[in-house]
């Protein structure tokens, strides 16, 4: 490379980032800058681009390796070289997670990320070709569908802004050579030479083994990943139009889905539950779904789970859940008319009692204050048409809350007397007009 094609290479990103930004003006240009060779090239060209963007580069130590430190401050160091905004942030990494090291510092790098990204920010990663090709073979030895297989996408939303790889096209051979031109340093952690961890392995061993059979390897496995994005975009516009027919995103039929084929409930599954923003499933899951949960009696209530999820059947409905909070419930809070609200706990929202012009809770009863407890089972309320108290349980069913919700309900009472359930009955004997009512906020689907 001659410095005329490393001032080509400089325009040619520019051209890159406008037809990934569309109709959107960039508010800043936030480079993931790690300081290696990747995001050095990446930082440089940008800033030497004349591009009118304000350019920020942001590095995150993980404080995995004892040069962290010197790593930041030679950031800090290129950064004001370059005349380019500077932001470092330390993060602390769970080395025990299940995921594994690699994993737990990327999601602590992008948790880091995501404080700095805001409105239009356009936050710039340097994965280049040779990552593309790394990423696939790595999903296909772990038995990746098309999602997976069609490795790293080029664009997409990131908090209130973008992230795009503008690089994804480009060798690691012309990062080198542009860095060689322009005579750049970086810096080269040792634990990219692990081969431990499985992508080092894959590009210090197999990628080699495979270029000398098959020259240009990295680029014939960016195409397939290619096309198999074309063929995943597909399988999503195919899954968004049997969702109008199945039903909401995390609320689907179940004769609906029994009108499909297994690979079709498999693939509108798919698309529901990443739109319902909860970890995607194992094969295992997805497969145990269909072949169990959907064609189970209409009277059972099974349940397939993975980590942070629970897929439930409830009479003719699957329903797509975050799974339940272990932070236990705020038994004891104590509800009161002053219009402030108590927090349930378990992820369950607020209460707080609201006045009303018609029938609600006696003001009398509301100025004492109301207890939240949950059930314990045998609980009777009078409901307004009823002249005895009925039992709670039949109540709850002939109203057709969930069966997981029956216990989670926060229950108001004024010592040992049930005054109100949630937001859905007020005991008749507890009423006045005007009074007050319980409004639940944030509440989860109760039916």
């Amino acid at each position: 490379m001659t410095l005329e094609s490393a001032q080509l290479f400089r325009k040619e990103l520019l051209l890159r980032l406008r037809s990934l930004t569309g109709d959107v003006s960039p508010a800043r240009w936030i480079v993931a800058f790690s300081g290696g060779i990747d995001s050095t090239v990446l930082l440089h060209a940008l800033a030497n681009s004349g591009t009118p963007t304000p350019i920020v580069a942001m590095h995150v130590d993980h404080g995995l390796h004892p040069d962290s430190p010197g790593w930041a401050s030679h950031c800090q160091a290129v950064a004001k070289n370059l005349g380019v905004d500077y932001a470092g942030l330390a993060v602390t990494v769970d080395e025990s997670a299940s995921g594994g090291l690699e994993a737990a510092a990327r999601d602590a790098r992008y948790a880091a990320f995501r404080e700095l990204v805001e409105v239009d920010d356009c936050l710039l990663s340097a994965h280049h070709q040779d990552d593309q090709a790394e990423t696939l073979l790595l999903n296909l030895m772990r038995g990746s569908g098309v999602t997976g297989l069609a490795g790293i996408g080029a664009q997409r939303n990131f908090g209130t802004g973008l992230l795009l790889r503008p690089l994804l096209d480009v060798p690691l051979q012309d990062l080198k050579s542009y860095a060689a031109v322009e005579q750049l340093q970086w810096i080269e952690d040792p634990s990219n030479r692990d081969t431990r961890f499985d992508r080092n392995f894959l590009r210090l061993q197999v990628l080699p083994a495979l270029a000398s059979r098959w020259p240009g390897v990295a680029g014939r496995l960016r195409r397939s990943a290619e096309l198999v994005g074309e063929a995943s975009e597909l399988l999503d516009d195919l899954a968004d139009a049997d969702l109008v027919a199945v039903g909401t995103d995390c609320r689907l039929s179940i004769d609906q889905l029994l009108g499909l084929s297994a690979p079709r409930q498999r693939n509108v599954l798919r698309r529901a539950i990443r739109r319902c923003g909860v970890p995607a499933p194992p094969g295992t899951r997805l497969q145990q779904i269909v072949a169990e949960l959907i064609p189970a009696r209409p009277d059972a209530q099974p349940l397939v789970s993975w980590s942070g999820v629970e897929i439930r059947r409830y009479r003719n409905e699957l329903f797509i859940l975050p799974e339940p909070s272990s932070t236990s419930l705020a038994a004891g809070g104590t509800l009161l008319p002053n219009g402030q609200r108590v927090a349930i706990g378990g992820e369950l929202g607020t209460l707080q009692l609201v006045d009303t012009d018609g029938v609600g809770i006696s003001p009398e009863i509301a100025a004492a204050g109301l207890e939240i407890r949950f059930r314990e089972g045998g609980e009777t309320i009078r409901v307004a048409g009823h002249k005895s108290p009925q039992k709670l349980k039949g109540l709850l069913q002939d109203a057709g809350i969930v069966p997981w919700m029956r216990s989670r309900l926060p229950l108001l009472y004024r010592g040992e007397s049930l005054v109100a359930v949630a937001d859905l009955w007020i005991d008749a004997q507890s009423t006045a007009q005007p009074g007050y009512v319980a409004q639940w906020h944030d509440a989860p689907l109760l039916k």
